[in-house]
């Protein structure tokens, strides 16, 4: 996919899932379940020992896929965005703004999303040519964030991730965040092995989703 693709993939769903995975077999059953519950992108983070090898396996099983694309996350500086890159992520999601990782990521035409929690931050990530602001962290934000955000940058693409629930997802939407990144309230039932909880939770979000942009009638 290209970085355009990539990023309209995303809204389009409006659901990232942040794994920390112990291991290429708990990420595959992660991503499968992601899957099966309609999750259009995996976020790998770089939280996970040698997580550069898991988001080049994964990206090499899912390379040329329609139903999810992979990408890298917790990625703290440009050296870690280009070994990345260079494993087959196809974005780079960071919970901060360092201007060195988005120039290296329109460097390589790779999505990038780096996390704001100011105006300021918010404006100078829209000036790099950022594809998504990652609101962050969004339990503190909270959606009223975004809502007085939109006000005077109506062009901004925003993503809060942190705090994100089935419970509050709606709201987020509503407040106008373009897709939402969830992590241990979607996937946090693999530590029990129970991957069918994960595609339930996947499926509820997409559905709270799709009712909170008006699509689905409930």
């Amino acid at each position: 996919m290209t970085r355009t693709e990539v990023v309209e993939r995303i809204t389009e769903c409006g659901l990232v899932a942040v794994v920390r995975a112990e291991s290429i077999e708990q990420a595959e059953r992660i991503t499968e379940a992601c899957i099966e519950g309609g999750v259009a992108a995996i976020e790998l983070t770089f939280t996970v020992p040698k997580a550069h090898r898991l988001i080049e396996h994964m990206a090499d099983r899912y390379s040329g896929s329609n139903e999810i694309t992979i990408g890298a996350g917790t990625v703290l500086d440009s050296e870690t965005a280009r070994t990345a890159i260079l494993s087959g992520a196809q974005y780079v999601v960071s919970p901060h703004l360092d201007e060195r990782i988005v120039t290296l990521c329109n460097r390589y035409a790779v999505a990038c999303m780096p996390g704001i929690f100011t105006p300021t931050e918010a404006v100078r990530a829209l000036e790099l040519g950022v594809d998504i602001l990652k609101v962050f962290p969004g339990d503190i934000a909270t959606p009223k964030f975004i809502k007085s955000l939109l006000g005077p940058l109506p062009q901004a693409r925003m993503m809060p991730s942190g705090g994100v629930s089935v419970d509050n997802v709606e709201e987020w939407i509503k407040a106008g965040a373009v897709a939402v990144g969830a992590g241990g309230s979607l996937t946090g039932k693999a530590k029990d092995g129970n991957y069918a909880a994960i595609t339930e939770t996947a499926k509820l979000f997409i559905e709270k989703i799709r009712h909170a942009r008006g699509i689905l009638k409930v």
